[in-house]
């Protein structure tokens, strides 16, 4: 194989899978052949975070090389385990068809199927019957705690709202969240840092429900949040230099004036 790239040349998956094991090899490169699993997981976050972005600008090319990027990442990881005896892509492979087959029997076998929520339907059951969850908590233990705690939190209480356990509107929704805030006001008066904890972390729980009630994903709904109040602060931090004064100096109320008129800029 030729590892420097001539015009009319494509290289291939089976191309990258040679490109890591020559790294990973004597002779190689020194970084890549001391990394692990551990070493490298977070390469494995950042990597989807950068195909999401991707997607998110709607951007063509970007969205192909970050992709290459996370592939790279997976190929990197099947490499560490063949290097052991394990297994190696085409296993993986092998696995993710099975699945995909298994799941689709209203594709790949006879199972008729009304819609897009009998697809789903059907979809959970079988997954948590290749799983072994016989019990709905099964099906909730089975979620990740490495995932982001929005998501985590979203999934959770998707899996109750499946098994029935769900609030009837949401009316109930938001009156839960204010019990909870009003938890978190007297834990607060009362200094007790473990229960503030306790109490925030309900209100948060609360909030995905009421997200997921109104069908929002909150991560999204979070960072558009984050992205509207980096917006204002900009905006108001402008209209401070404009006028000639430092923000480090300025009182809070003052900051908060020019706040609001960020805000109705804004708005």
């Amino acid at each position: 194989m030729a590892y420097t790239n001539q015009d009319g040349h494509n290289y291939t998956v089976d191309d990258l899978v040679e490109i890591i094991a020559k790294l990973r090899s004597p002779g190689g490169c020194p970084w890549d052949a001391e990394q692990t699993h551990e070493s490298i997981k977070k390469n494995l976050i950042e990597e989807t975070y950068e195909v999401i972005e991707a997607i998110n600008k709607a951007d063509s090319e970007m969205l192909r090389e970050e992709l290459g990027d996370l592939l790279m990442q997976v190929v990197f990881h099947v490499r560490l385990e063949s290097e052991k005896g394990g297994f190696g892509l085409d296993d993986v492979a092998d696995t993710v068809c099975r699945k995909l087959i298994e799941r689709h029997p209203h594709v790949f076998a006879d199972t008729k199927v009304a819609g897009v929520d009998e697809v789903l339907a059907n979809w959970d059951a079988i997954k948590r019957r290749s799983k072994g969850h016989d019990k709905r908590s099964d099906a909730m233990l089975g979620v990740p705690r490495e995932l982001p705690a929005l998501m985590r939190s979203a999934k959770i209480q998707q899996k109750a709202a499946s098994a029935g356990f769900d609030w009837p509107d949401m009316r109930g929704l938001l009156e839960k969240l204010e019990e909870e805030i009003a938890e978190l006001k007297e834990a607060a008066a009362a200094g007790d840092e473990a229960a503030c904890r306790e109490e925030l972390g309900d209100i948060l729980f609360s909030a995905v429900n009421v997200a997921r009630f109104a069908g929002c994903e909150p991560e999204e709904a979070l960072t558009s949040a984050s992205d509207k109040f980096i917006s204002r602060f900009t905006a108001m931090e402008r209209l401070i230099q404009q006028k000639g004064l430092e923000m480090a100096s300025m009182s809070l109320e003052q900051l908060d004036s020019f706040w609001d008129i960020a805000k109705s800029e804004k708005a």
